[in-house]
């Protein structure tokens, strides 16, 4: 007999491919649902023949489809062990069912409002106390244990490693029913995650006490149920009758100081009554298991830190790439650009264009924020204004009104950039600036004085139909404009800042030098001054000479 077995990222799935025919799907009353937002309502057909020899599967018209061994599946295809199967982005193998042992087809989990009357918590510092001589003399028990325990380090599947957990189990618990119910931290709820029955009966639904589960999972408690038949409200429940149940334990998976399911166990042999000695050793079984979800969970965790790395690794290559990659070269000016982000992505960008009268558009901006967010803003700014370069009548008022109106438009309260942007006529020397609230520009001048171009207007994005109007400076001969974003200024070593009067005095001391040299030396002067310390924010300069 085949089964499938797969996960859609949070829970686990092992069904035996018993004879008939079978929905797969994402509605609940699929036979075989999977509540994920990429499979189908009702996505697929699984037949299986009557004697259980043949398999095949069908896609039912799915919007994701459905894939066998990376083939998309067309027509029926008879499915064979070792088949890897896809539903959106699921994806199960079929496997060969163990032998010897039935589990049910589907096994689900429901909550129901009753509370035992003949039922004994215990706690989990007390379960999980070293168990009595007696229990650990027993035959199996400590082999059993270690078998357990070895489970802490074998690389396998979760799904596989529940189903053979159960199965140590029963070499010193006497059930015909085991269960591993996971908690679901988006609806708080609790999910099968692997049966065993060693009488060949469908187990059909767990109906758990939502007494027993909070017990367990909020109190971290075991309990030991006695004979539910006795209980009128335990025998309303239809699969414990089925089961003919006659005792019944439910220990918590729990490992650091934290609950990642349930351990659950009944039989309905008469002879073998529970007791506080088979409780506790349940619990040990129980955290063991625990211990080992753990690890999965912190691989899961590793897993897709290393998928959001390799994301941001593509984004800063991307980043990248939609800053320019030359510089224009423009007679008689020296220009140099520099760019060093703290995160893989940032929120700074600069920009350097002819216009289509010949004009040199540059800029420098610092969006609000870090991270990815600030990097889609970055993006978002840069190709807004890249679209309106192309104007035969560019006008730098008119562009950064229009910007800002779109930021407003399509970004929420709080996303805004500042802004140092200007045009400058090489023939005549003049350049047209706006200052958007940026941090105010140094412009050092051929007779060694320092003028700051301070902010003629708010950030863009802050405030929607504002306008700013530009203003016009002239470059003589020997004249350097060094724009910069605060990440340069707000440096910190100590929690002291780098700050604007260090900064001025570098460029004065350098301005000499090449627009190259001067920015590499501000840089070379600034991780001096932080040493060690980690660099708080993105650093980005832009810096324009002219020549003698």
């Amino acid at each position: 007999m085949l089964k499938f077995v797969g996960t859609d990222g949070s829970k686990y799935y092992s069904w035996n491919l018993l004879p008939g025919t079978y929905i797969i799907g994402r509605q609940k009353e699929a036979d075989f649902c999977i509540p994920n937002k990429t499979v189908s309502r009702k996505h697929a057909e699984v037949t299986v023949s009557p004697d259980g020899n043949q398999c095949f599967l069908r896609d039912l018209g799915s919007h994701n489809g459905t894939v066998c061994n990376g083939v998309p599946v067309q027509t029926k295809v008879e499915l064979k062990e070792g088949d890897t199967i896809t539903f959106g982005e699921v994806e199960f193998r079929v496997v060969d069912a163990d032998e010897g042992v039935e589990k049910s087809k589907v096994s689900t989990t429901q909550l129901a409002d009753y509370e035992p009357e003949k039922s004994v918590f215990l706690d989990i510092d007390e379960a999980l106390k070293p168990l009595p001589q007696k229990i650990t003399e027993l035959p199996d028990v400590l082999p059993t244990l270690f078998d357990m325990a070895k489970m802490l380090v074998l690389p396998e599947p979760r799904e596989i490693m529940l189903e053979r957990s159960l199965k140590l189990v029963t070499k010193v618990i006497p059930a015909e029913r085991l269960a591993v119910l996971i908690t679901d931290n988006e609806d708080n709820d609790v999910y099968t995650a692997a049966t065993l029955l060693t009488g060949g009966k469908d187990p059909g639904q767990f109906h758990l006490s939502r007494t027993i589960v909070n017990q367990i999972l909020t109190q971290k408690q075991s309990i030991l149920v006695g004979d539910p038949t006795e209980d009128p409200r335990f025998a309303q429940q239809d699969s414990i009758i089925l089961s003919e149940m006659k005792s019944a334990m439910a220990v918590p998976l729990f490992d650091e100081d934290k609950v990642h399911g349930i351990l659950y166990a009944d039989t309905t042999n008469p002879l073998h009554r529970y007791t506080d000695d088979h409780l506790r050793l349940l619990a040990t079984f129980g955290n063991i298991i625990g211990a080992r979800m753990l690890n999965y969970t912190l691989l899961a965790e590793r897993q897709e830190k290393q998928v959001i790395d390799a994301e941001l690794r593509r984004a800063s290559t991307i980043q990248k790439q939609l800053l320019i990659q030359s510089v224009p070269t423009v007679s008689g000016y020296n220009i140099h650009t520099f760019q060093d982000q703290c995160r893989a992505v940032g929120g700074d960008l600069y920009d350097i264009a002819r216009l289509p009268d010949g004009r040199l558009l540059f800029m420098v901006a610092d969006v609000s924020g870090k991270g990815m967010g600030a990097a889609l803003l970055m993006a978002n700014i840069l190709a807004s204004f890249r679209i309106l370069y192309k104007q035969q009548d560019f006008d730098i008022s008119r562009a950064v009104s229009q910007v800002s109106s779109e930021l407003c438009d399509h970004s929420t309260p709080g996303d805004f950039a500042t802004l140092f942007i200007g045009v400058l006529d090489s023939t005549t020397h003049e350049i047209r600036f706006i200052n958007a609230g940026h941090n105010p520009p140094i412009l050092l001048q051929h007779d060694g004085s320092i003028r700051h171009l301070k902010a003629s207007g708010i950030m863009i994005g802050a405030l929607p139909g504002y306008s700013w109007d530009e203003e016009r400076i002239t470059l003589s001969e020997g004249d350097v404009l060094v724009i910069f974003t605060d990440g340069v200024t707000e440096a910190e070593h100590q929690e002291e800042m780098y700050g604007e009067e260090r900064l001025e005095k570098l460029v004065s001391s350098v301005r000499h030098l090449s627009a190259s040299a001067i920015g590499e030396k501000l840089m070379e002067d600034i991780r001096l001054f932080v040493q060690d310390e980690p660099q708080s924010d993105d650093i980005t300069m832009l810096i324009l000479q002219r020549g003698r």
